[in-house]
C-alpha cells in the first residue's frame, strides 16, 4: 500500500479508496513539518487538488492521536467559501476524505432552509462550510457557536473579496477564538488579501506552489477573429466542431445569458443556464443536468459560475471578452484542471482585436488567433468522428452478426452504411455559414 508522508491514517485509507497514489504539490506543501500548526497563505488554483489539502492539514489538530473523531457539541472548524456550489461541493470532498473518522459536518448557505441548517447544528458538526452572508447570520443568531473552533479555512479568499464580502469576513473572523490556525487559500495575492491576512493571521508562512508564468498550462488558449454580428453563429460552429462532453459560455449579463439560452436550445443544444436570479434548487439542478449527461452546455455569467465544478469541462467560451485579466484566468481556469486538458476559446469581433491582445498580454497567455471554423470544417469533422467511432471497431456478437446478415441481404452494404450516417448525424444541429471578418489573423487564414 501507497504512503502517503504527514497524512493522518484514517485520511490516508480514504485516499487509497479514492484511487490516489500521489499528491499534488499543494497538498504536499500543507503537510511539510514547518507548516504544521501555522497559519499560512496559499497560492493554489481551481483544480489544484486544494480542498483535499486543507482537509489534510486540519486532521491533526482535529483527530490529536486518535482514529475517530469524538463527538461534537460545538464545530472545532470552520470552512468560508464564496458561493454556495462551492461550499456544498468542499462539503462533498470532505465528506469522503473523513469518512473513516466518524465526523459530521454541516452546511450554511444562502438559498437553503435556514431551520434545517440551525437543527443539523444543534446536532453536533465537527466541521462547518458555508457562505459569508449565511455564517453572519448564523453567528447573530446565535445558531453557530464557535467557543471551541481550533482552525478557520477561507477558500478562494480573493474572489470572496471580489464579490465585497470583506465586511462578513471580518465580522465571521473577529467572532472567532484568538487562538486558532488560520489557513487562508487564494489564487492571487493582492494587496487586499495580503492586508487581511496581516490582519488576521500571525506569523504566516507563504505558500505558492505554482509561478504565474506556469499557470493554465493545461489550457490551450484561441482567440477567434468573427465578424461583427456574428458572434452567435461562430459560437454554434465551436461547439459543433469540438462537440466537448461539457461547455461553459461566459457572457457578461443576465439578460445575454437569457437570449442565448433561448436561441440554443432553438438550436437543438442541450444547454442549462446560470444567473443569479435563478433558486438554489433551479441553480442545483442545472449543474446535476451537466454532471450527468442530460445538458452538454452551461450558459452563465461571471458571479454565477464562481465556485462551480463540473469535472468533464473540456470547453470554456467567452461569448463576451472579459473586463480583466483576472476574469479572463478565472473563467478559463473552469477547465484544465487536475491534470486534464482544456481549451478556452475568446470570440473576438474585429472592432475588439486590439483590446483581446492586450488582455491576453496583461495575463500573461498566448493564445493562437485564428478563425472560427467554416461550415465545411465541421461537416468534416463530424466525418472524421464517424471513421473513428469506437462501435464500428468492437467485435460483434453472434446476435449481432446474424441481424447484420439479415440487413446486407435486404439492403446491400452502400445503402446500410449510408443509413448509418444519416442517423449519426440526424441529431447535431447544422452548422452556420460565417461572413467573413475582414483582414485575416496574424497567422495567416488559420482555423481553429
Amino acid at each position: 500500500m501507497i504512503e502517503f508522508e504527514g497524512v493522518v491514517p484514517a485520511l490516508a485509507q480514504a485516499l487509497h479508496k479514492r484511487g490516489y497514489t500521489s499528491l499534488t504539490p499543494v497538498q504536499q506543501a500543507v503537510l511539510a513539518p514547518k507548516i504544521q500548526n501555522s497559519d499560512a497563505l496559499v497560492s493554489a488554483q481551481t483544480g489544484s487538488g486544494k480542498t483535499v489539502a486543507f482537509g489534510l492539514a486540519l486532521a491533526p489538530m482535529l483527530l490529536g492521536d486518535a482514529d475517530k473523531m469524538a463527538r461534537a457539541s460545538v464545530p472545532m472548524a470552520l470552512v468560508v467559501t464564496p458561493t454556495r456550489e462551492l461550499a456544498l461541493q468542499v462539503k462533498r470532498e470532505l465528506s469522503w476524505l473523513y469518512e473513516e473518522t466518524g465526523a459530521f459536518f454541516a452546511s450554511c448557505v444562502g438559498g437553503m432552509d435556514m431551520r434545517d441548517e440551525r437543527r443539523a447544528l444543534s446536532r453536533g458538526a465537527h466541521i462547518v462550510v458555508g457562505t459569508p452572508g449565511r455564517l453572519k447570520d448564523h453567528i447573530m443568531r446565535r445558531s453557530l457557536d464557535m467557543r471551541e473552533l481550533r482552525a478557520v479555512v477561507l477558500d478562494e479568499a480573493d474572489e470572496m473579496l471580489d464579490l465585497g464580502f470583506r465586511e462578513d469576513l471580518e465580522f465571521i473572523l473577529d467572532a472567532m477564538p484568538k487562538e486558532r490556525r488560520t489557513l487562508m487559500f487564494s489564487a492571487t495575492v493582492s494587496s487586499s488579501i495580503a492586508n487581511l491576512a496581516k490582519k488576521y493571521q500571525k506569523d504566516a508562512q507563504r505558500i505558492n506552489t505554482q509561478s504565474e508564468q506556469k499557470q493554465h498550462l493545461d489550457i490551450s488558449y484561441r482567440a477567434l477573429s468573427v465578424a461583427q454580428k456574428d458572434q452567435e453563429n461562430a459560437i454554434v460552429n465551436v461547439l459543433r466542431y469540438y462537440e466537448a462532453k461539457n461547455a461553459l459560455i461566459f457572457c457578461g449579463t443576465r439578460a445575454m445569458v437569457n437570449h442565448m439560452t433561448a436561441r440554443f436550445n432553438n438550436r437543438g443544444f442541450s444547454v442549462v443556464a446560470l444567473s443569479g436570479e435563478l433558486s438554489q434548487s433551479e441553480r442545483t439542478h442545472a449543474l446535476q443536468a451537466m454532471r450527468d449527461g442530460r445538458a452538454r452546455v452551461c450558459i452563465a455569467t461571471d458571479v454565477a459560475a464562481r465556485g462551480i465544478d463540473l469535472p468533464n469541462l473540456e470547453l470554456v467560451i467567452h461569448a463576451e471578452i472579459p473586463k480583466n485579466r483576472e476574469s479572463l484566468l478565472h473563467r478559463s481556469g473552469r477547465t484544465g484542471r487536475a491534470g486534464r486538458k482544456g481549451t478556452s476559446v475568446l470570440i473576438v469581433p474585429t472592432n475588439a482585436r486590439r483590446y483581446t491582445e492586450r488582455l491576453l498580454a496583461s495575463a500573461g497567455v498566448e493564445a493562437t488567433w485564428a478563425l472560427p471554423p467554416s461550415r465545411e470544417e465541421v461537416l468534416k469533422r463530424d466525418d472524421q468522428r464517424i471513421l473513428d467511432n469506437p462501435a464500428l471497431s468492437e467485435v460483434a456478437d453472434e446476435n449481432e452478426l446474424e441481424f447484420a446478415r439479415q440487413l446486407l441481404t435486404r439492403h446491400g452494404p452502400e445503402q446500410i452504411a449510408a443509413a448509418l450516417v444519416r442517423v449519426l448525424r440526424s441529431n447535431k444541429s447544422a452548422p452556420e455559414e460565417l461572413l467573413d471578418p475582414g483582414p485575416a489573423p496574424s497567422a495567416g487564414n488559420a482555423r481553429t
